[in-house]
């Protein structure tokens, strides 16, 4: 398996890196935005623009829409600063923004916990297999739904 080597963030370095990513882009991190962040990122697993807005509002003590978090959310996702679990319709922050490949997620059907893999070459043996049939492939989604090694012990 080729992984591809990057550091990932933690804490206030992943919120750091998500501004800088998503400045570079040529957004602005904005308050709302960061808060939206940093809520995604405090959770323990995938988390819905639901799970989001509810966190968001305590955190900011006013309610906070839910489709105002479906936007911000799209705009994280096209900039790579969060990645979108698409079988769950949730989202996790990614902990290396700044690295651009597509994402293989491993889904826990017992726990829900959900592991990121990186592998480039079977990335780039997917698209091309698509390619091969005239298809041109935007975002490929790579989930793969079973049990962790936690679960299975």
């Amino acid at each position: 398996m080729t992984q591809t080597q990057h550091r990932e963030y933690r804490g206030a370095a992943l919120e750091k890196a998500a501004a800088t990513t998503l400045e570079t882009s040529g957004e602005r991190w904005t308050e709302m935005r960061a808060a939206v962040f940093r809520a995604l990122s405090a959770m323990d697993g995938p988390a819905s623009a639901y799970d989001i807005a509810d966190a968001v509002s305590k955190a900011r003590g006013k309610r906070v829409a839910p489709n105002s978090i479906y936007r911000i959310l799209d705009l994280f996702v096209a900039t790579n600063v969060v990645k979108r679990v698409e079988t769950q319709n949730a989202y996790v922050a990614n902990a290396h923004p700044e690295c651009l490949h597509d994402c293989i997620f491993l889904i826990c059907d017992d726990c829900g916990a959900i592991t990121h893999l990186d592998d480039d070459a079977l990335a780039a043996e997917m698209r091309a297999r698509a390619a091969g049939t005239g298809f041109k492939p935007n975002h490929p989604v790579m989930e793969v739904r079973g049990t962790c090694a936690d679960c299975a012990a």
